[in-house]
């Protein structure tokens, strides 16, 4: 039987942080973890969206389970550092953080702290956040660190030498560099966590191909009937938000995930059905890469 949101544990007394939480795979995946009885955290930019998030999530949280929110902009560090300040306080534990959130073929511009906008946002925010909120989730029973990608990654390739798009830019070429960085860094993460014996769990999901946002906003961004067209055309290709939010839900709950383990669809070469675990691409199986992504991520984040 294929595994589905039915399956997911009980969460009773965990406590979840969901970036991006206020629309598509964020919103379903906590209106599954609360509909089990997770407390979850919709960590978002837009306080007013997310609070819309909380109304129409309310219904759905089972007894016991509570909607927080925390504001927070992976597009400006400063903003990260401060909402792992007030997570700490608040709480002062987490148990799963799902790295949602994420940006999909945008014209070149930067973020606040002056990085190419998605690799700022979808892999440096999430790595800083991350590094910021692992003295939270040591200690605690079946911690879980999700960092969620894309099929984008298979076709992605890290350009150390134009990281940020400086000399040339294509839109989809960041967008593959950034979803091969979320796995690279889901990778090496559990490399340092295992060798410190931390106890944490690191791994990456994708969607397949799910009707969000994004699809949209990419098409909005960039201006071409080409491309209209083409996202009409694939239409029926599309899977529910919450079909799509199934992989990362499995490597959030699912008892025995395989650390560092990556999940994704089981049909059409990943682009959509039941969760399964699928190969990573090949570029991020490469140690020495990993950890040279690692450094660079550390530094910029540093300089920040």
């Amino acid at each position: 039987m294929p595994w589905s949101a039915a399956d997911i544990p009980d969460q009773s007394g965990r406590l979840a942080l969901i970036t991006g939480a206020n629309s598509g795979l964020g919103l379903e995946t906590a209106r599954a973890l609360l509909a089990r009885g997770a407390s979850v955290i919709l960590a978002c930019r837009s306080p007013e969206r997310a609070e819309r998030a909380r109304q129409q999530l309310l219904p759905d949280a089972r007894d016991g389970a509570a909607i927080d929110l925390l504001e927070l902009d992976l597009a400006h560090l400063a903003s990260v550092r401060a909402a792992a300040c007030q997570l700490q306080d608040r709480y002062g534990r987490l148990d799963l953080l799902i790295n949602n959130a994420g940006v999909m073929g945008l014209p070149r511009s930067l973020t606040r702290d002056g990085f190419e906008r998605q690799f700022g946002i979808n892999h440096l925010g999430h790595f800083a956040l991350t590094l910021a909120l692992l003295p939270l989730l040591r200690g605690q029973p079946d911690a879980r660190v999700v960092t969620v990608t894309s099929g984008a990654q298979y076709f992605g390739s890290i350009s150390f030498d134009d990281l940020q798009g400086e000399r040339r830019y294509d839109r989809w070429q960041a967008y593959g560099q950034s979803k091969l960085a979320n796995v690279m860094f889901a990778l090496e993460l559990q490399q340092r966590l295992d060798a410190e014996a931390a106890g944490v769990t690191s791994l990456a999901a994708h969607p397949g191909v799910a009707r969000t946002n994004l699809q949209p906003a990419s098409v909005a961004a960039s201006g071409s009937w080409a491309e209209a067209l083409a996202y009409r055309l694939m239409t029926p290709l599309f899977q529910s938000a919450a079909q799509g939010a199934l992989p990362q839900l499995h490597a959030a709950t699912a008892p025995g995930v395989r650390r560092a383990g990556h999940y994704a669809p089981d049909q059409m070469g990943g682009m959509r059905g039941w969760p399964t675990e699928a190969r990573v691409a090949p570029a991020a199986r490469d140690p020495e890469q990993r950890r040279r992504l690692w450094q660079v991520s550390e530094e910029l984040c540093a300089a920040a």
